[in-house]
């Protein structure tokens, strides 16, 4: 006895369906082309490349404090792409779906550094937000920065394209690769449903391991949507606020001369877990799934003299930086 699930059940469910198929162009012609056109087109639209929608640019305020790390500082282009193998919100309840390619870094003798990062969503979602874009904007801001553990300025500007944004080069960060040609349509009167779903079926199943990982990210708070973040096939806790202690340290006469951070961290062991960002303005402190501090400096700080330690007995990381 074969258990549910198992491969002869699938083989059954399939035989079944084909046989209801044949009797369905035999009882209904008309109903059988409809929906075999239906499911033909719906094959084709899952295999259309992503495309770009918009472009923002903004500025990546983060400085490792170990310079082997990326990303560094400089202008961060997000390139917002609409994309059907995204899938569509279920619920606006639900967290929304969105996938995120290759970080791209290059220079330019105009600008200097820059990055690239395309962000696709499913192209109800654009859709959904045509008239007003800013929240689109924040979410693909907010997955850049929480996805590339980056830092960056609440900044940002519309631009009309930018650097590398050709299609070919989105389909290659996105992990897009070109489909066998599906634009000619089939004879549907001379071939049985058999042949017919298994051209349905190649066109969904086809280099499916070349796909993005797809990512679930919050919305902005609102009374009807929750703000969880899950990574697809993979249990996600919301990262929690460790307490922490910022002080403004003063010379003699009063005047600050330096910054002093005290994390609590029990929830870590070493300082090789935690991922540590600062700029002149902030500084971000990440332990993946476990925690997560953005804070804003009271006094703008000489990134490059910052040093941190962290003591294994009492779990505590300190944070030690000058002030201009």
């Amino acid at each position: 006895m074969s258990s549910p699930g198992s491969t002869p059940d699938v083989f059954q469910q399939v035989n079944q369906f084909w046989s209801i198929l044949d009797d369905l162009s035999q009882s209904d012609p008309a109903a059988y082309n409809e929906f075999i056109k239906k499911q033909m087109k719906e094959g084709a639209e899952f295999c259309a490349p992503p495309e770009l929608d918009s472009c923002l640019c903004t500025e990546i305020l983060a400085a490792h404090l170990c310079p082997r790390q990326e990303p560094k500082k400089g202008s961060l282009y997000v390139n917002i792409c609409s994309w059907k193998r995204v899938p569509a919100p279920r619920d606006p309840s639900m967290p929304l779906p969105a996938c995120a390619g290759q970080l791209e870094t290059d220079t330019d003798e105009r600008q200097g550094r820059y990055s690239v990062l395309d962000v696709a969503f499913n192209p109800a979602v654009l859709q959904e937000s045509k008239k007003d874009k800013r929240e689109v904007h924040r979410l693909a801001l907010g997955f850049a920065q929480q996805q590339r553990a980056m830092s960056l300025s609440q900044r940002y500007a519309v631009v009309n394209c930018s650097p590398k944004s050709s299609p070919q080069d989105v389909q290659r960060r996105l992990g897009y690769q070109q489909w066998p040609n599906t634009s000619s349509q089939p004879d549907i009167a001379t071939q049985n449903p058999s042949a017919l779903l298994q051209q349905i079926s190649s066109l969904r199943s086809e280099n499916q391991h070349t796909e993005p990982a797809g990512q679930f990210i919050p919305r902005p708070g609102e009374h009807k949507k929750t703000n969880l973040i899950q990574v697809i096939s993979t249990t996600f806790v919301q990262p929690e606020k460790p307490k922490y202690q910022l002080e403004v340290k003063t010379d003699t006469v009063g005047s600050a001369h330096s910054m002093e951070l005290t994390v609590d961290l029990p929830k870590v062991c070493s300082m090789s877990e935690c991922q540590l960002r600062i700029s002149k303005d902030d500084v971000l402190l990440e332990v993946e799934d476990v925690y997560h501090l953005l804070l804003e400096f009271p006094r703008t700080v000489i990134e490059d003299t910052a040093t941190a330690i962290f003591n294994k007995k009492t779990r505590r990381l300190t944070l030690k930086v000058n002030v201009f």
